[in-house]
């Protein structure tokens, strides 16, 4: 299975920075050993598709809705993602479901809807450091996993990529005996619900100096990178691997 390294930008980078970025990045991607995927803010898509044009080099919104138009004020039409070049969607961020209140239901009706366009769904699932401590991280995933990829439809695309809540951007990171564990968990689920060829993606504060360690796990298909990801040297390095 390819390998797929994925940069999360969250609400980083004007235009110009992003522009500035792939200058720079474009120079040094042949080094990467898998698919690279960006995902930056709504207002930086133009700038990314105009920028990454003719390459080989994968991009995706970091949100969209479950409707193509219509008089839903401030949210990401995955029609226009599309238009503009796009491959991927990334869905049900731990920081949707947190901060934006996003449910189960709701993530399910966007990766349908993504699928139904020919884009990529990026399915993100992952605990809280309070479940994981209750022993129940399984539970948790196995009920992520069932509810997001409910209207799925099996023939066509998905990826999935774990985070544990705990481990995005406070520095700690998920031992390597805790990702194989973990992962290799997903990888049952995914196969009970007959989605056993979906690329599994480990995210969690992975850096240039965990992300050998970490992409030699089983069932660990890649990265989803956050903050390493914003600049051009620690993310390639991690793409490197």
């Amino acid at each position: 299975m390819k390998k797929i390294f994925a940069a999360n930008w969250k609400l980083f980078k004007t235009p110009k920075e992003t522009r500035e970025f792939f200058t720079q990045f474009k120079e040094v991607s042949h080094k990467a050993t898998g698919e690279l995927v960006f995902f930056p803010s709504a207002i930086s898509l133009e700038a990314t598709s105009t920028s990454l044009a003719g390459t080989a080099i994968k991009w995706g919104a970091q949100n969209c809705y479950s409707q193509a138009q219509g008089a839903f004020t401030g949210e990401n039409s995955a029609q226009v993602v599309k238009e503009l070049g796009g491959s991927y969607v990334l869905i049900g961020h731990s920081e949707r479901r947190k901060i934006f209140g996003e449910t189960d239901a709701a993530i399910a009706e966007k990766v349908a809807f993504a699928q139904s366009l020919g884009l990529i769904p990026m399915l993100c699932i992952g605990e809280t450091l309070e479940e994981r401590e209750g022993l129940h991280t399984f539970r948790i995933l196995e009920t992520q996993l069932h509810l997001g990829l409910a209207k799925a439809d099996k023939s066509k695309p998905v990826v999935v990529a774990y985070e544990p809540v705990w481990a995005i951007g406070t520095g700690k990171v998920a031992t390597p005996e805790q990702v194989a564990e973990t992962h290799t968990d997903v990888f049952g689920i995914l196969k009970a619900l007959g989605f056993e060829t979906t690329p599994i993606l480990y995210g969690g504060s992975v850096k240039p100096d965990n992300a050998a360690g970490l992409i030699q796990q089983p069932h660990v298909n890649g990265f989803l990178v956050g903050g390493a990801s914003l600049e051009v040297k620690s993310f390639i390095d991690i793409a490197s691997v």
